[in-house]
């Protein structure tokens, strides 16, 4: 209780109905989705940045682009209009025009880093505390609903292992997570530590003006090449079909490519892994080691596939101003890196590309009822809410399909479950095992024989758990969940809805 008064004296709370951390793809969605199934719910969102848009403003590394297309990770609502891969400055000028066009911009709060979310069942709140960015000032808001579309990883802190000898190094050592905006690489030889869909990006990008990039890996990743256009919007476009129609027969298009690429690699694992390693090899020299190079260990689709817009990375290889190593490192010395082969990389500047860190639900201090909550001891409904934690929802996409699609149905979902409870007059809702779960047995968040990458591993003792029920786990399955989160019955026995405070609650 003095705890209370002392945070009351910090600031006096601002009450909205439904509050978003986060002002990214994600957030920024959910908003647009209020304003349009839910007019008469006031709501606020809160993000640390300065301005809006999430990874595409903090990430500032060279080359920063998407990784999926933009047909569907933008919006089902806003039609795309430029390449399939965008740039992180198209990415940013596509949001900036959805906040313009819907007024959503009056409902951001810049600057506002969240520290703590307490949930009161007396009260049938959430209270958050924030500081702000640009005066220091703690301040405090109160919501009915908590929605959290903050992402899934510290945006300035990403994963370098603790390599022996890194203090050696007489260059520079960076990550893109926290990239220097002064880093000057004309001219030098640059280290590029991992081979994932960062790696692919940064690499065709400094290769331009740096004197050679090497990308040094621990084992290959499977690499898509294709042309950064899609020929179907292409030749709507010549028909002058409006651009709405474009975008959703380009979006539907994709969707069922994506489907049946991802099922083929499950049921035919090896062929499709051959094509993949075929389409590599075909845009390198005849002589080029890609058994070596590009021949993953695990089937396609366990991790992430690196999309490679127009064989950028490929071209860089074989112009000689980019190659790649395949070791493991034995310890960085002055100049560079020493191999477990006994090779030495020299170089002026390393790039670690190896991975970020997860932080689940920002990092945010959460509590229940005064109990500091960890969510390791929830399980997991639909991987958007969580057993024993009331009135809110968490964003978290897809790995196969673009993360909009997902923030999407799960937007659609909270819209529909805040105008239930607005009409029964319940004050909270939280999942709970049905009678038929209770015996039910309980995994890891991911199945690693479905998908396996190391960030996800490091992060399993922080990660709510998983049923081996679809309503108790987040797939990897759009295809499905599309067509089950619209029809997810409000009045499901999974849902535990309270009509007011603790005592109300007990006499219902």
């Amino acid at each position: 209780m003095v705890k209370q008064m002392e945070e009351t004296r910090v600031a006096s709370a601002e009450h909205c109905d439904v509050l978003i951390v986060g002002a990214g793809i994600s957030g920024v969605g959910g908003a647009y989705f209020l304003r349009q199934q839910c007019p008469d719910i006031n709501f606020v969102i809160l993000d640390a940045e300065e301005t809006f848009g999430g990874t595409w403003w903090t990430h500032r590394f060279p080359g920063i682009r998407s990784d999926s297309d933009l047909y569907t990770f933008g919006y089902s609502f806003k039609p795309w209009v430029g390449p399939p891969i965008a740039t992180a400055e198209e990415i940013l000028s596509y949001m900036d025009e959805v906040i313009e066009e819907n007024d959503l911009a009056r409902y951001i709060r810049y600057r506002h880093k969240v520290l703590k979310a307490h949930w009161s069942e007396e009260d049938s709140l959430w209270t958050i505390m924030a500081v702000r960015g640009d005066t220091g000032e703690t301040v405090r808001f109160t919501c009915c609903f908590l929605w959290m579309c903050q992402g899934y990883y510290r945006h300035y802190e990403g994963y370098t292992p603790d390599w022996q000898g890194m203090d050696d190094f007489k260059g520079v050592i960076g990550h893109p997570e926290n990239w220097p905006e002064d880093l000057n690489y004309d001219g030098k030889n640059v280290l590029v530590i991992g081979s994932g869909a960062t790696a692919a990006t940064v690499i065709p990008a400094m290769a331009a003006t740096a004197s050679h990039v090497t990308m040094l890996q621990r084992s290959p990743t499977y690499f898509r090449s294709g042309r950064n256009e899609i020929e179907i919007s292409e030749t709507l476009r010549e028909l002058g079909i409006e651009e709405t129609w474009i975008h959703e027969i380009t979006r539907q298009k994709i969707l069922f490519d994506q489907s049946a690429f991802v099922e083929r690699c499950f049921e035919e694992p090896e062929k499709v892994k051959q094509e993949l390693i075929g389409q590599v090899r075909e845009q390198l020299d005849p002589d080029y080691d890609v058994d070596k190079h590009f021949n993953p260990a695990y089937p396609p689709w366990r991790q992430r596939l690196a999309f490679v817009p127009d064989g950028d990375v490929f071209q860089g290889i074989n112009a000689g101003k980019a190659s790649v190593v395949t070791d493991h490192i034995d310890r960085f010395t002055e100049k560079g890196v020493l191999l477990q082969s006994g090779q030495e990389l020299e170089a002026d500047i390393i790039v670690t590309a190896t991975g970020f860190n997860m932080n689940i639900m920002g990092d945010i201090d959460f509590a229940i009822n005064g109990k500091p909550l960890n969510f390791h001891d929830t399980i997991t409904y639909r991987g958007m809410m969580f057993t024993g934690v009331p009135n809110m929802a968490w964003v978290f996409g897809y790995f196969r399909a673009s993360w909009t699609l997902r923030s999407e149905l799960i937007a659609d979902f909270v819209c529909r479950l805040l105008n239930h409870m607005k009409k029964t007059g319940a004050k909270s809702v939280e999942p709970a095992l049905r009678a038929q779960d209770k015996d039910m047995p309980l995994f890891d968040w991911i199945d690693e024989d479905d998908f396996n990458p190391n960030y996800l591993k490091r992060a399993i003792s922080i990660l709510p758990r998983r049923g081996d029920k679809r309503e108790w786990r987040h797939t990897q399955d759009y295809w499905r969940e599309k067509n089950e989160f619209p029809a997810i019955d409000l009045e499901d026995e999974v849902f535990v809805y309270r009509l007011g405070a603790r005592s109300t609650a007990a006499a219902d």
